[in-house]
């Protein structure tokens, strides 16, 4: 990545990341990287030294997004500004909502809990699509720790994750968007027969 010009990315205090880096040319790109855990010492949400300034997000599950995968085409622009058509993987909602759960308990990140009420309110026809996804993965220990988060983080109007999601959209609590995030977890769970 360094070759095609990637470099490190700063948070909003502009220190460098080691785990976000950045591309701007007509657009700024950025990614982030994530590595299971494979040492005894790992937690999630920490993260691994790669290299002197790389380093990736250790996320417990990561593994079930290479296994539970869709696979889209995407059609636009690069970086660059020229047309492209490209068929990659993507994680599928069920194991996305999972990891999304985990990170926002281990990071606490607005964005987290802001992309996870995003799936579940957009995804497919309705929030039944995102549901029978999850249910493909209850039987999984990950799968259970990221449930018993969502039920946690998203029960109550000023709980973290609605907080977290009126933050991250207006800055600022918001009423109306907190009760239709707590609308939306719960009837995900509902769907999954998760005891809330």
């Amino acid at each position: 990545m360094r070759h095609a010009g990637f470099e490190q990315d700063v948070n909003e205090e502009g220190n460098p990341t080691q785990q976000r880096w950045k591309i701007e040319r007509q657009d700024k790109v950025t990614v982030d990287f994530l590595i299971a855990p494979s040492l005894p010492d790992d937690q999630g949400g920490c993260l691994r030294n790669i290299e002197g300034d790389f380093a990736a997000v250790i996320a417990p599950g990561l593994h079930r997004a290479f296994q539970d995968r869709e696979r889209v085409s995407l059609r636009g622009k690069t970086i660059v500004g020229e047309q492209a058509t490209r068929d990659v993987w993507v994680c599928s909602p069920g194991a996305y909502v999972a990891l999304k759960s985990l990170a926002l308990r281990w990071c606490g990140e607005n964005k987290d809990a802001y992309d996870l009420y995003y799936l579940a309110r957009n995804f497919g026809t309705d929030i039944a699509d995102v549901a029978s996804r999850l249910k493909l993965l209850l039987g999984y220990p990950w799968t259970k720790r990221a449930i018993d988060s969502l039920k946690q983080d998203f029960r109550e109007h000023d709980g973290v994750g609605p907080r977290r999601v009126a933050e991250f959209i207006t800055g600022s609590r918001d009423d109306e968007i907190q009760a239709d995030v707590v609308g939306f977890i719960t009837k995900l769970l509902q769907i999954c027969n998760v005891q809330y």
